[in-house]
């Protein structure tokens, strides 16, 4: 029989994830927001504020289940060289597809309200992820099911 600690450790685990998936978001909108034009940089600091939100709220929950909220890093390598707007938009595409992966995973462990926040988020990132120009995968964030998508049509 596995004790209430043990039932919330995956919780725990992917809302600690999200969190992660979150700073990194906000550092990396940090290097978006600063590259863009005026047209796009109104976007980017609205990105910037809804993920500095969300970190916020995540750091919340995760006291609320018992542990301390992991640690936002000093600095982010980036996964690529971002020195012009059409990296920062690219930048942009990566960090929402990220925190889409981040999102369903804990969908699928999260219950009540942190799965409906945790689906709304989903849902968020796969919009930004599109509005900067992203392919929207067929299931964001769930990787083992695109190929399979792909394959129907």
């Amino acid at each position: 029989m596995r004790t209430a600690d043990e039932e919330a450790a995956p919780a725990l685990e992917a809302t600690q994830a999200a969190l992660a998936a979150e700073h990194a978001a906000v550092y990396g909108y940090g290097v978006v927001g600063a590259l863009l034009g005026e047209e796009r940089g109104g976007e980017a600091r609205e990105a910037y504020e809804a993920h500095r939100a969300r970190r916020d709220a995540l750091q919340g929950t995760v006291r609320e289940l018992g542990a301390s909220p992991v640690a936002s890093a000093a600095g982010y390598a980036l996964p690529f060289e971002v020195a012009d707007e059409a990296g920062a938009v690219r930048l942009a595409v990566e960090l929402e597809t990220g925190l889409a992966g981040a999102y369903a995973d804990l969908v699928l462990v999260a219950e009540g309200k942190a799965r409906r926040e945790a689906a709304g988020a989903l849902r968020d990132a796969a919009v930004l992820a599109a509005r900067w120009g992203g392919r929207v995968e067929a299931f964001p964030g769930l990787t083992e099911y695109r190929e399979e998508s792909q394959g129907d049509g």
